[in-house]
């Protein structure tokens, strides 16, 4: 695996720990996609660091459990705003 990626799935991973950031926040801070964020944490991570990667993953779960909930607070959100 080439050197960069390796350090940008360790950066990813730290980023997503460090700010508790979902998949979309993290693609849109590194200018990479989302697909390629959870390859990051998932897959390459794994092989490099087994412990930051479950770390990450812990926190991505978390956020894909929240994910129907901030969802629904956004259409919410969105409809009170319309009819006011």
């Amino acid at each position: 695996m080439k050197t960069y990626i390796e350090e940008r799935a360790i950066e990813v991973a730290n980023y997503i720990i460090e700010q508790n950031a979902t998949v979309r926040q993290t693609a849109k801070k590194f200018g990479i996609s989302k697909s390629t964020v959870h390859k990051d944490v998932t897959e390459r991570l794994e092989e490099i660091d087994p412990s930051l990667a479950k770390r990450a993953r812990i926190v991505l779960d978390v956020n894909k459990s929240e994910r129907h909930i901030r969802g629904g607070m956004a259409t919410r959100e969105k409809y009170l705003h319309q009819h006011t």
